[in-house]
């Protein structure tokens, strides 16, 4: 008798302790399944090709709407510049627009990007037009990294599907395909972008 209660007891102890363990590893696995309800983005941009280029940034204010989606407004500011055929000028570039990103296991991330910049550059004619807006509409995805709990860094690759003829980041596509003689014959509409992210306020599950 006094064997079946010890062993008993063993098995109320053992069943107590697994319970224990499970409730805690569930309470730390919960809060490391939270996440920030908004964020502050912070965008540095710079590139350069034969045509120009352009230097500058652009801040996001990002909302969660869950883990996972990410939207708000986004502001741009940046200097471009450009040099070809002879003509040289320079000229700054405004304007603000909404994203969208939609992040994967916190690794990898889609996103779009809808602004309207004011530009007085024509790429195509390289000269100054009447035409002050350029439509942007980019399509990308890349990594989403967590560097630090308050650090998060969003690189990646983004086509603009509008490709305006004023838009500022003509200047900066390096993307180009080439004819069997070498030549380029198309210049895509491809850039690369590196926002950094930092979490507001405290977690919520």
């Amino acid at each position: 008798m006094a064997l079946v209660k010890r062993i008993y007891l063993c098995t109320m102890k053992t069943f107590l302790n697994s319970l224990l363990f499970v409730f805690i590893n569930f309470v730390v696995f919960a809060q490391k399944d939270g996440y920030y309800k908004s964020e502050l983005g912070a965008e540095i941009y710079a590139g350069v090709s034969n045509l120009g280029g352009a230097f500058g940034g652009e801040l996001k204010y990002g909302y969660h709407v869950d883990k996972n989606l990410v939207i708000g407004p986004s502001f741009r500011l940046q200097r471009t510049w450009v040099n070809n055929f002879g003509i040289n000028n320079s000229f700054n570039i405004y304007g603000g627009g909404f994203f969208t990103h939609y992040r994967f296991q916190e690794k990898l991330f889609l996103g779009t990007e809808i602004q309207i910049l004011r530009s007085p550059f024509n790429y195509s004619t390289y000269q100054l037009n009447t035409r002050k807006w350029a439509p942007v509409l980019l399509v990308g995805g890349g990594v989403n990294l967590k560097l630090h709990e308050r650090i998060r860094l969003n690189a990646g690759i983004f086509y603009d599907i509008a490709n305006a003829e004023n838009s500022p980041f003509r200047s900066s596509y390096n993307f180009k395909i080439k004819n069997q003689l070498g030549q380029i014959v198309r210049i895509l509409p491809i850039i690369y972008r590196v926002t950094f992210f930092f979490p507001l306020g405290n977690k919520v599950n």
